[in-house]
């Protein structure tokens, strides 16, 4: 048996329940896990609320990421051996494949080993806010050395990892917060200027911090009115990358601003580069060679024990972190 978190409603974090469940045994091309150390992330809690991409079936299992051992090997898998230590790529249905418990059954393709370096704490931390946040601004945005880049919601994972990215490429990372709260662990975590929206006029800093011109590209997961802010702090041809809707109203076209200097608002999320095997391929080679070496290094906001995954939900949504928060197993 192992202790499998499941929900049998949509709500809010208290319908997540911790269930004795039976080993699961992998099937052909999977692989399964004794997990360590989960990963949250802001998709869980849409997910579990019933407002995600994917609408869950009842029970559901939760959850994208986590660290762990390989503990079976289903048949067909290659290149994966019982006791290597991996951690998961959320490139799979998170309803199907949930790995919010003890035990984890995923895709052999979703398990990637993670640098030596890194604690298993730290190995839960890392595919979903590197790779969504490369997908955009590298793959996607063909970010430059001195590009000006505007990151929302700046204190979350991907936010983080986004800092990140910019500082490793020579581009300027504006880091966006609603409070002066978090402005100086935005400034430690490497952001090049931190604009605190509920003080500060976000389009006048971004152009006078870019003397004028404005912010080449945009990574925003806030969505709603703020795009509206976001457009009138682009320079000219800018692409805006919408990969979340944090704010509870609609969201309208800046139409204006878009045609006056021929944005594009591009929704994505980081699916499109994982189904691509060799994309996915090059693109954990990037992240990979710069944790081992030390330039990219997760940002671990709060742990919290298993027996508390409700509580660690309800801290999610509280807004309050600056980096990963994490569930040990």
């Amino acid at each position: 048996m192992a202790r499998i978190v499941r929900f049998h409603q949509t709500g809010d974090a208290d319908v997540l329940r911790i269930e004795d469940l039976p080993l699961q045994e992998p099937g052909e091309g999977e692989v399964r896990l004794k997990v360590e150390a989960i990963g949250l992330n802001r998709a869980e809690v849409m997910f579990r609320r019933g407002q995600y991409l994917e609408a869950p079936e009842l029970p559901s299992r939760i959850g994208y990421e986590a660290a762990g051992v390989i503990d079976a090997v289903g048949p067909g898998v290659t290149g994966l051996r019982v006791g290597d230590r991996v951690s998961t790529i959320p490139a799979f249905s998170v309803g199907k494949y949930g790995v919010y418990g003890e035990s984890a059954v995923v895709p052999a393709y979703a398990a990637a080993h993670y640098p030596e370096n890194l604690s298993p704490v730290e190995g839960a931390a890392i595919w979903m806010q590197y790779i969504t946040a490369y997908g955009a601004l590298v793959e996607y945005g063909k970010l430059q050395a001195g590009d000006a880049v505007v990151i929302t919601a700046a204190s979350s994972s991907v936010g983080r990892g986004a800092i990140e990215i910019c500082r490793d490429a020579g581009a300027v990372a504006i880091a966006t917060t609603r409070t002066a709260a978090k402005r100086q662990a935005l400034l430690a975590g490497g952001a090049s200027q931190v604009v605190v929206t509920d003080e500060e006029d976000l389009a006048g800093r971004v152009l006078e911090i870019t003397e004028g011109r404005g912010a080449a590209l945009c990574f925003d997961p806030v969505a709603g009115p703020f795009l509206a802010r976001l457009a009138d702090a682009c320079a000219a041809g800018a692409t805006i990358f919408e990969y979340g809707a944090l704010y509870p109203e609609a969201t309208v076209y800046p139409l204006f601003a878009a045609l006056r200097k021929g944005l594009t608002v591009r929704g994505y999320t980081l699916f499109e580069l994982v189904r691509k095997p060799e994309t996915l391929e090059r693109i954990k080679g990037y992240i990979s060679v710069r944790l081992a070496s030390g330039r990219f290094k997760p940002a671990i906001d709060r742990t919290f024990p298993l027996d508390e995954i409700a509580e660690a939900h309800r801290y999610m949504q509280s807004n309050q972190q600056n980096g990963k928060i994490v569930v040990t197993v």
